[in-house]
């Protein structure tokens, strides 16, 4: 039974929180609250955060004004990025779970040494390779290849991967080669169910880091056919006359897609940080 020590103490613990949780809200409240407001109000200090004047307003003007060839098509641009996302986020789960399976798995030769590659590979930020990749790959420009390639295999969902797997117990996959079941049954019939919140968690990380690439469609498209979402809300936000209203709702159109994927694998994903937390 609780004692009023220990409910005073949960107590103190859910209004720290509650705060916590509040203050990280309030720029997400600011975004979709002035979404729906003009302009001359959304940049009017804490006022910002009434509801007061709502409308759609914002979202159909920044509609209407890419909706044609010499502007592009809104639709266009979500279309490329939820392409790329896909292309990224499906064929880097299999790449990367099948690196980290056999690296996890198979006994071989400089194992360990791939491995510390791996973990190093980890702390290279991109912007350190963004130019050498630029001139290796200049003759590719403005295509949704050159868009997606580079960030199919990465290293992190790989030690991600290799760190769960090493959570399975053999035994299992040992019954299932009893049972006459090779290696790639093994491991889609066994380990990947297993896996449901590892998987997740390096689905909806790659998503966030895939949905918001900025520096590489930079340096790789000029086309407007291939650009992706992030850079035409750069384009469009550098138009004049600049309105906070309209690229405000521009934003909140970028983030529903996040917000879809994350409801999407919430529930494996939450599992997986969770068992990530009481195995640390």
């Amino acid at each position: 039974m609780a004692t009023p020590r220990t409910n005073l103490r949960r107590l103190m613990d859910y209004a720290v929180l509650g705060v916590l949780a509040f203050v990280f809200t309030l720029p997400v409240t600011y975004l979709f609250l002035g979404s729906l407001k003009p302009s001359d109000e959304v940049l009017d200090g804490l006022s910002g955060f009434l509801p007061t004047h709502l409308s759609f307003d914002n979202y159909a003007a920044v509609l209407d004004a890419l909706s044609s060839e010499s502007t592009g098509y809104f639709w266009r641009f979500m279309s490329v990025s939820l392409l790329l996302a896909f292309v990224v986020v499906t064929g880097g789960l299999f790449v990367n779970s099948m690196a980290a399976y056999g690296l996890s798995r198979l006994k071989w030769r400089g194992r360990e040494a791939v491995m510390t590659l791996i973990l190093l590979l980890m702390l290279i930020p991109f912007e350190s390779v963004a130019v050498p990749l630029f001139y290796m790959f200049n003759d590719q420009r403005n295509t949704l290849l050159i868009q997606a390639l580079p960030f199919i295999a990465n290293a992190f969902s790989v030690y991600q991967f290799h760190t769960f797997f090493r959570t399975i117990p053999p035994s299992i996959e040992e019954a299932a080669r009893i049972d006459g079941a090779g290696p790639w049954r093994t491991f889609f019939a066994i380990v990947v169910p297993m896996s449901k919140p590892a998987f997740a968690s390096v689905a909806i990380l790659t998503f966030l880091i895939q949905w918001g690439s900025f520096l590489w469609p930079v340096l790789m498209v000029s086309d407007p056919s291939v650009r992706p979402l992030p850079l035409e809300m750069s384009v469009f936000q550098g138009q004049e006359p600049l309105d906070w209203g309209q690229t405000l709702a521009f934003g909140v159109l970028l983030v529903l897609p996040v917000l879809a994927v994350f409801a999407f694998f919430q529930r494996w994903f939450v599992q997986g940080v969770a068992n990530s937390a009481i195995k640390g």
